[in-house]
């Protein structure tokens, strides 16, 4: 999926938002300034969110309330090492989980999660989806059909 820019890359994450049940797990991958904190606030919206999102590089791990809580974490610095938070707690908790940098906690995920794939084109952005598992597969559907 193109979005030509970061308006269109919030209205997609305010689609996917909305479409979000409690522990839905989304990754989020792409280089730094791909703009995973910038669809991560379309997904707040999608959830009923109106606080300012805030990229959680420096403190891992931001909450947020909404119609679901919103559990934005980012696992750059931790370096992989998911024993240095209490990742269940997210992934199992009564929310939504977001991860920036996920794909480096490798077999610390669960067995169903989306990855979003976001990839700098010019001013817009590619966004390739990856489902992990049937929930995932059933989001991703739902997701297509609406756009």
């Amino acid at each position: 999926m193109h979005t030509k820019n970061e308006d269109e890359l919030i209205t997609l994450g305010q689609e996917l938002g909305s479409l979000l049940e409690k522990n839905d797990v989304l990754i989020l991958t792409g280089e730094l300034g791909a703009g995973k904190t910038t669809l991560t606030k379309g997904l707040a919206k999608g959830l009923g969110i109106h606080q300012m999102i805030k990229s959680p590089t420096y403190t891992i791990v931001r909450e947020y309330e909404g119609r679901l809580p919103l559990y934005h974490l980012d696992v750059y610095r931790i370096e992989g090492d998911a024993d240095s938070i209490d990742l269940d707690e997210f992934l199992f908790g009564s929310g939504v989980t977001v991860i920036e940098w996920g794909h480096l906690l490798a077999d610390a995920l669960p067995s169903d999660y989306l990855e979003l794939e976001i990839l700098k084109d010019g001013e817009g952005r590619e966004v390739v989806f990856h489902a992990h598992g049937q929930r995932a597969t059933e989001l991703l559907q739902r997701l297509m059909d609406g756009v």
